[in-house]
């Protein structure tokens, strides 16, 4: 027989007088959709409307009259869908064209069954259209009574002239109301009570929880529209008692887990075409579930989706979903594959299958994966490496197996494919971590930094970091030992969750598991899933000198100590979280120094010592973020903690300092081998270490060439009267010792100012040039003779040296300096520079260096002092200076005595003796210094009030 052929005209007859075709969906008793076949690949196939000639079945419910059916009308529907949905019938056309409308008018066959035949060995074929009105199902349209008479009660007076068709109906409408079956039964026929979902006649989240509650956990369906192929029109058909109240409801379902291209809507302001193979997608769907009465299963109805619910349809000869995939029809939607992990009964095992589907859909690149490009990945997919820095709780540094650590640019920064942990915090710009970004940091860390992982890149991403500026980030899976995927770990406690990617998007592989896990913690209220107040345990940042130095005497009675090194500075300096304690701090091994390494930031100015960064990278491969065992034996000024180091190597548990020693990347510090302190062991080590030239000793020892020169004059002590005209700090100070000398030039700068007024001039600004500055002492602005320094920061502005007072000061070049005349220029300085005698004071940014600064000042200042000159180095007098009401006690003595001040080390005493003549007063002087400082040190005076502090100059080491 002929099929439905493709309409080319309105005008035309649409089918041909008899032939086949396939029943698409049923629109009521009396009607249904016939379709065709496509002539072209990707094609909408053809569709005719079908409707019985001269039959009339009751009208169901719609918006014209209200939603409500005539009564059978939903019977006699469900009966003709039943028999002829997706199957082949056979037509015969009555009535088509301009005189039939939108649709075609005859009449329906069916094949009675596999069985029936007529006798002559052919198909038995049913008449639909007078099979419906034998049932009760339907009406004829024919001027005939209900006894089969015509409208005057006689039969038709020419039997010859009826048309067997009719005759057909007038029959089965005899027998139907005979035996008063369906619409002629006395009983009511049945009326359905429409309910719309989307309108609010019903709830869906009360019919979701039926649903799951039930036995099988599905109710019964019929599918009355498909929009595109992932979304439907459903009707509840069961009529199990347990669904009464949702009977004949409404409502949208959303194919679980899946997503199909959309259908476009040409009445959309502006219209939305078309979708590439939406229409293929809704073909496909049409022919096997349309007015299909199927089991389907609800998962969840989302809050912002009214009306809608998300589900699976169960067909007996297989799953729709994987159908539509492997066809490359649809994509999986991760959003809907998170409700169905969310179900009472899951489906991880059918997202799991699908993800696989759709993959084998991309490698064939079929429909929809046509043009798809699998993402490149630089460098190898999968490696095998030690994670060597956890930055935060899904970012980690890892150094690839076989990879030497010669550089920072041979780690690889990777982050954890899918999940994104609490963001860390960024003290400079005042954010505070989110809560439990802490937890999820350490915890990554304890499961992973220096340990062997295997890494399976999985996606690449850029990702922005400031305007214009991109990081190309890797997204990997990451597994240690038993843990195949260390961020499902960390999702399922709570401390991440999983990433919401567009449908486009590339993800992990075991994405499904990381949702899965996510929903177990939502559950378990864990971590970030828990609404309760989030509190971290903030341990007391010692950083700051004066805490450090208040906390050092109890970290020295802990003895050993289990920290974790959260920062490694240099190769023997660290930032050290204690936790028995409740602090970190700085920390740094007592007896060990290792070379500078590349400064952090530009504004360090410091170069690069050899072997300083291989130093780092050794400490950061062995310490960064690992639990240590340290020992506590002092603090430094700067509030360093100093101490040993224990790590555990193959089982054994070694010294740190040992291990820098041994690789040559470290030495041992030299104040503790000129005193004899330095461990035996150690000092083995590092001879051992020497001999083969390992690290810092392959460096070839350029041999010091001595160069003769003339013995230096041998200096005179002189004791002169002073007075103190600047204090940089506890024991350096500017003095003038000639008052006439003062005098001459005092009034000389006062003729100056009263020559040239208080205005600017322009002058030579070479760095060491004389020239006159304006400063203003409290009487007033006046000129003074100033030495140019440096140009200072400020714009517009130079650094001068007052050379007669001492002070310095930023001026503006343009009204704060002019030339100095001739004659002033050829005066000598009236300050001079001098220094406390074999005593050391801390910077005024120390608090003991300003306390020493303000002692000298009351001691000394404003009166009239003898000075020992002892000689002249570099231009800065060495002093001692007394009060001339007590000349048995230095003020360099009394600064020793209050713990203010340092005598200097044994080889700065012998460098004076040689300078001096007769250098028994220097040594004398110094015993005296030593006998001060004794005693301060027992009376924990000053800056030995937490015990002996070392020498300042070796803080920078720390």
């Amino acid at each position: 027989m002929t099929s439905v052929p493709v309409p080319s005209n309105q005008m035309r007859p649409l089918l041909p007088a008899r032939g086949s075709a396939t029943v698409k969906s049923v629109t009521s008793g009396d009607t249904v959709i016939l379709l065709g076949r496509a002539t072209q690949m990707g094609q909408k196939p053809p569709e005719v409307m079908f409707t019985f000639e001269k039959v009339s079945a009751p009208r169901l419910g719609n918006k014209a009259n209200g939603n409500v059916d005539e009564p059978g009308a939903f019977t006699s529907r469900m009966w003709l869908r039943e028999l002829v949905v997706g199957k082949t019938v056979t037509f015969e056309t009555r009535k088509q064209g301009a005189m039939a409308g939108d649709r075609v008018y005859g009449v329906l066959y069916v094949q009675a069954g596999s069985n029936g035949n007529n006798g002559s060995g052919e198909p038995k074929m049913i008449n639909l259209a007078i099979e419906s009105v034998r049932l009760g199902l339907a009406t004829p349209k024919l001027f005939v009574n209900s006894s089969g008479a015509g409208a005057d009660g006689e039969s038709p007076a020419d039997e010859d002239d009826v048309d067997p068709y009719e005759q057909g109906l007038t029959d089965a409408l005899r027998e139907a109301t005979n035996k008063g079956v369906g619409i002629h039964s006395q009983e009511r026929a049945l009326v359905r009570n429409i309910k719309n979902a989307n309108e609010g006649a019903f709830n869906l989240n009360d019919l979701v929880k039926a649903v799951q509650a039930s036995k099988n956990g599905t109710v019964k369906a019929l599918i009355e529209y498909v929009f595109d192929g992932s979304r439907y029109r459903m009707q509840i058909t069961d009529e199990s008692p347990e669904y009464g109240e949702f009977l004949y409801g409404t409502f949208t379902l959303i194919l679980g887990g899946v997503m199909c291209p959309r259908v476009g809507n040409a009445k959309a302001e502006p219209p939305k075409p078309d979708e590439p193979l939406s229409q293929e997608a809704r073909s496909f769907v049409d022919l096997r579930l349309l007015n299909r009465e199927l089991p389907i299963s609800l998962h969840g109805s989302p809050e912002t989706m009214q009306g809608t619910c998300i589900g699976t349809i169960h067909h007996p000869r297989g799953d729709i979903s994987l159908e539509l995939l492997k066809r490359g029809l649809a994509r999986v939607a991760d959003w809907s594959a998170r409700v169905l992990l969310d179900a009472p009964k899951g489906c991880k095992s059918g997202i799991m299958v699908m993800r696989g589907t759709e993959k084998e859909a991309k490698k064939s690149k079929l429909g929809i994966w046509k043009n798809y490009v699998a993402p490149a990945i630089a460098g190898e997919k999968s490696f095998e490496g030690i994670v060597v820095e956890v930055s935060s709780g899904d970012t980690i540094f890892v150094l690839p197996e076989g990879t030497s650590y010669a550089s920072e640019n041979n780690l690889r920064k990777l982050s954890l494919s899918s999940i994104r942990a609490p963001r860390i915090g960024n003290e400079r710009a005042g954010r505070e971590d989110d809560p439990y970004a802490y937890e999820a940091k350490d915890r990554l860390r304890v499961m992973a930094v220096g340990k062997k992982a295997k890494i399976t890149i999985d996606y690449e991403r850029a990702i922005p970091l400031s305007p214009g500026e991109t990081e190309k980030r890797q997204y990997a899976t990451v597994s240690v030992g038993k843990r195949s995927d260390l961020g499902e770990v960390l999702v399922g406690e709570g401390l991440a969750s999983t990433q919401r990617h567009r449908d486009d998007e590339e993800k992990s592989p075991r994405y499904d598991e990381l949702c899965a896990a996510e929903n177990a913690a939502k559950l378990a209220k864990k971590g970030i899933h828990n609404a309760g107040k989030y509190a971290r345990r903030r341990p007391n940042d010692l950083s700051e000198p004066r805490k450090a130095k208040t906390y050092a005497s109890s970290l020295q009675r802990a003895g050993n100590m289990k920290a974790m090194v959260e920062y490694v500075f240099n190769g023997s300096r660290f930032k050290v979280l204690i936790p028995s304690e409740n602090c970190s701090c700085m920390f740094a091994l007592n007896d060990v120094r290792c070379p500078q390494s590349t400064p952090m930031t530009d504004r360090d100015s410091r170069k690069a010592e050899p072997f300083g960064d291989d130093a780092k990278r050794q400490s950061r491969l062995m310490l960064l973020q690992r639990n240590v065992e340290l020992v506590a034996t002092g603090v430094t000024n700067g509030g360093v903690i100093t101490g040993q180091i224990f790590v555990t190597v193959k089982g054994e548990r070694k010294s740190y300092s040992s291990i820098l020693v041994a690789s040559g990347f470290g030495h041992i510090d030299q104040r503790l081998v000129d005193y004899g302190q330095a461990p035996a062991a150690l000092v083995e080590i590092q001879e051992t270490a020497k001999q083969h030239k390992v690290g810092l000793w392959s460096l070839v020892q350029e041999e010091k060439v001595v160069k003769e020169v003339a013995p230096a004059a041998k200096s005179i002590e002189k004791v002169v009267t002073v007075k103190l005209s600047e204090i940089r700090d506890g024991n350096h100070c500017f003095f003038t010792v000639d008052d006439e000398a003062v005098r001459v030039v005092s009034e000389s700068m006062k003729i100056f100012t009263s020559k040239y007024g208080t205005s600017g001039a322009p002058c030579d600004l070479r760095k060491g040039k004389l020239v006159a500055a304006l400063f203003d002492d409290g009487a007033g602005k006046s000129w003074y003779r100033a030495k140019v320094l440096d140009r200072a920061t400020t714009k517009g502005k130079v650094s001068v040296l007052f050379i007669d007072h001492g002070n310095v000061a930023s001026v503006p070049v343009a009204s704060h300096l002019r030339p100095l005349d001739p004659e002033l220029d050829k005066i000598a300085p009236v300050a001079k520079e001098a220094q406390l005698a074999l005593t050391s004071a801390l910077s005024l940014d120390e608090e003991d260096g300003v306390d020493a600064a303000r002692l000298l000042q009351s001691i000394a200042w404003g009166k009239v002092l003898s000075a020992r000159v002892f000689c002249n180095v570099d231009g800065i007098l060495q002093t001692a200076l007394y009060d001339s009401s007590n000349d048995k006690t230095s003020i360099n003595e009394e600064l020793v005595l209050a713990g203010l001040a340092k005598v200097q080390k044994q080889s700065e005493v012998s460098a004076l003796v040689e300078r001096m003549q007769d250098g028994s007063a220097v040594n004398e002087f110094a015993a005296e210094l030593l006998s001060a400082q004794e005693e301060a040190k027992k009376t924990r005076r000053g800056i030995w009030r937490y015990g002996d502090v070392g020498d300042y100059d070796d803080d920078d080491h720390y």
